[in-house]
């Protein structure tokens, strides 16, 4: 197993372990829903329940995004893609990836970075009565570019073994 393969393969158990668990995110997220609308029901709901569900699903939303990527989930248009080979396929997907999709996700992780250390400094909270410390949330957004850009780069890293290797690379 070469360097490169060996990177993926790490990078790819990395998402999806995330994966898995930002599955049972979601299943907590329906839960703390429900609980909230029953809570207010009986009045004794927080605006806490209700940020806490917030950042659930942000959670599932940022988190998710890598581990979608890596199972080949998210939004394409293959109308043309399906004619092509898989080495024609494997350079779309790297050119994609390098001029679009990786520095989009650089420069988000950079000002997520900033926007959470902002937070963090200066204690930010929810300006709701019994809400939530922000900085978590705030933290979700580079984590999530990170593994988004993590898992960008074992995408090249598989296309170029196709290119190398052929389609059963």
């Amino acid at each position: 197993m070469s360097g490169l393969t060996k990177l993926c393969h790490a990078i790819d158990t990395l998402n999806k372990m995330v994966g898995r668990v930002v599955a049972w995110l979601i299943l907590a997220t329906v839960l703390l829903s429900v609980f909230t609308a029953v809570g207010r029901k009986f009045a004794f709901g927080s605006n806490g329940f209700l940020e806490g569900q917030w950042y659930l699903f942000s959670a599932v939303f940022l988190l998710g995004a890598a581990y979608t990527l890596q199972a080949d989930q998210h939004v394409r248009v293959d109308v043309l893609a399906k004619r092509w080979s898989a080495k024609t396929r494997a350079w779309i997907d790297i050119a994609g990836h390098v001029l679009f999709l990786l520095p989009v996700a650089v420069g988000l992780a950079w000002l997520g970075w900033h926007d959470f250390m902002q937070v963090w400094q200066h204690n930010e909270m929810s300006a709701d009565a019994g809400g939530l410390p922000r900085w978590p949330v705030k933290l979700l957004i580079p984590l999530g570019f990170v593994l988004l850009i993590l898992q960008v780069i074992s995408e090249i890293g598989k296309r170029i073994a196709i290119l190398q290797h052929g389609e059963r690379a």
